[in-house]
């Protein structure tokens, strides 16, 4: 993305930043100019990902809301005031609500819905006075579609969705924008934990009639580069006149229902 974009110089934090897509999108907003904070809880993860000359790594878990209070005003303090903030750590335990238990379901709504929340909240606090700011979520095309096995993860995406379109219209007259990314079946890690062999990606992308569960049109699982570069326009001057909406980079998976 060209450096009038506005990001070039700015302040970006970065939840998930070890690896998958938050890696992708740290890098990709390092490579439009941006300095980023990478925030995970995987130390190893992170200095992998610091190699770029524009990403600082921080340790930090978004399931605490006492840590990233702490990580948001120290990102301040060493780099600056933050312009972009992009959470995206997130954990899948798949199994069906009955099969859940109490912890995954707890330890999924703290990372997924209550980690976006304090990381939405800690930035917008400050990014309000300012008057200006930009907060793109990287949520889930789950979050819209119901999906058999996946109930927690669903679940805890709708909520995020939903807090940063509220957040959006709460701060939408201080100049700050609020979107979300709704990625579909991307190449990650998490993805492939739910890959039995190596036909997993072509089930994928064909679908499952017997599990209700619609392919992927276009033919194609996401890379996470394609899911960063959603969120770099997003984050960008060139969506300027966009708030409140959720972006689906599904490959036309869930029909957009």
């Amino acid at each position: 993305m060209a450096a009038d974009a506005g990001i070039e110089g700015r302040i970006a934090l970065v939840t998930g930043g070890a690896r998958g897509i938050g890696a992708a999108v740290a890098e990709a907003l390092a490579q439009a100019g941006a300095v980023v904070a990478a925030v995970d809880v995987d130390e190893a993860g992170l200095q992998a990902v610091a190699v770029h000359e524009r990403i600082t790594p921080f340790v930090a878990d978004v399931g605490d809301p006492a840590a990233v209070a702490a990580v948001v005003g120290d990102v301040e303090q060493r780099l600056g005031p933050i312009g972009i903030g992009v959470p995206v750590a997130g954990i899948l335990r798949p199994g069906s609500v009955c099969d859940t238990s109490d912890a995954d379901w707890a330890e999924t709504f703290a990372t997924n819905a209550t980690g976006v929340f304090t990381v939405l909240r800690e930035i917008a606090r400050r990014m309000r006075p300012r008057g200006s700011g930009t907060l793109v979520t990287v949520g889930s095309n789950a979050a819209g579609v119901p999906r058999s096995g996946m109930a927690a993860y669903a679940a805890s995406k709708a909520a995020a969705t939903m807090l940063t379109r509220c957040l959006g219209l709460e701060l939408a007259g201080s100049g700050i924008r609020c979107n979300v990314v709704s990625p579909g079946s991307t190449d990650t890690a998490m993805q492939r934990l739910l890959w039995t062999d190596d036909e997993g990606p072509a089930r994928v992308i064909a679908g499952n009639p017997e599990e209700f569960r619609v392919g992927i049109p276009l033919g194609r699982i996401a890379d996470p580069a394609d899911i960063a570069d959603a969120v770099l326009f997003l984050a960008s001057d060139r969506a300027r006149h966009i708030t409140m909406q959720n972006l689906y980079v599904d490959g036309g998976a869930t029909l957009r229902a």
